[in-house]
């Protein structure tokens, strides 16, 4: 039965990345990623309200007016990750923004550990959790440097001068710098918000109502944020019309995104937080090097090489020793 909640955690892991690959079909269809996070956080809504309705808990959420209105807030980090994943998959890969979301991950979880923020007990810094992130550190830093020397070669160099070729490359530079830091900080929240729900849990004691608590909490964000972004014409309109051409597939990662909230929420009690937290970021990691190599879910087919295999190896053994130890 253990191993069977292990293999459950790592599964789970895996249904991170497949998330983030699929919303990109629903992105396509929908026509902003604004859009497509409103959707996808709406179907992960109704199908946990009815996992709580079905497990007789629901009724917990009328507890809400009685906690600390900031236990409410864990799920603002679910749209920041969902849209970052829609923007980032397509630029960098799935292997190199998993990498990324990991490495932010790993170090906010050292933040919310070493000093007991949000509630989360201190632990002490260990040899074993410093060699951890550097070996996290390392990894991405090995990924990243390889995804961007394969652009520059897969790019000819633009006719003109000298100049207005430094310019632009200073430009991408940028850019690139821009994307790899909204990655980090899309993997940072996913920590802060379990410490968050941890509270909520703790209020209500009914995790799937509060997962469900988190997702009505992660929808309403990202919709006003949809109205705003389209208010500022700053995003086109929704389309649902194409929805209907949309590869079936296109609809799972509501379902994903339900899956990994609640199978954490019961996986954490019975192999502990730390086991759980190392399992899920390995899975992560192991199906968006899947997804890169084969192309799948229409991803770009980016093979694997040896600097790419070097830099997975050093994320999953850094994320072990920095959960593990």
């Amino acid at each position: 039965m253990y191993f069977a909640l292990l293999a459950a955690a790592l599964l789970v892991g895996c249904l991170l990345a497949v998330q983030a690959s699929v919303n990109l079909q629903l992105n396509k269809a929908v026509g902003t990623p604004y859009g497509a996070s409103t959707l996808q956080l709406s179907v992960a809504t109704a199908l946990l309200a009815v996992l709580a309705v079905a497990a007789g808990t629901i009724g917990a959420a009328g507890l809400v007016p009685d906690v600390e209105p900031w236990h409410l807030l864990g799920g603002l980090a679910s749209p920041l990750y969902i849209t970052s994943g829609i923007l980032l998959f397509p630029r960098l890969g799935a292997l190199a923004a998993v990498g990324l979301f990991v490495t932010g991950q790993m170090f906010a979880s050292l933040a919310l550990d070493l000093f007991g923020l949000v509630g989360v007990p201190q632990q002490p810094l260990t040899l074993g959790i410093t060699v951890g992130a550097i070996a996290v550190l390392a990894g991405i830093t090995v990924i990243i440097r390889g995804q961007l020397t394969a652009q520059k070669t897969a790019v000819p160099a633009p006719a003109g001068g000298g100049t207005a070729v430094a310019t632009k490359a200073a430009g991408t530079s940028v850019k690139q710098a821009g994307w790899i830091v909204l990655g980090i900080v899309a993997g940072a929240v996913l920590p802060v918000q379990g410490a968050v729900n941890a509270k909520l849990r703790a209020d209500l004691e009914a995790p799937i109502t509060v997962a469900v608590i988190s997702f009505v909490v992660a929808t309403t964000a990202i919709a006003v944020v949809l109205v705003v972004m389209r208010a500022l014409n700053r995003t086109p309109a929704p389309k649902l019309a194409p929805l209907t051409t949309m590869p079936w597939w296109g609809w799972l990662g509501g379902a994903c995104a339900a899956a990994y909230v609640t199978a954490t929420f019961m996986l954490i009690p019975e192999i502990g937080a730390a086991t759980t937290v190392a399992l899920t970021v390995t899975g992560q990691q192991l199906a968006s090097a899947l997804i890169d190599s084969r192309g799948l879910f229409r991803m770009p087919r980016r093979p694997f090489t040896p600097v790419r295999i070097a830099g997975l190896a050093l994320l999953v053994v850094g994320s072990a020793l920095v959960q593990l130890t």
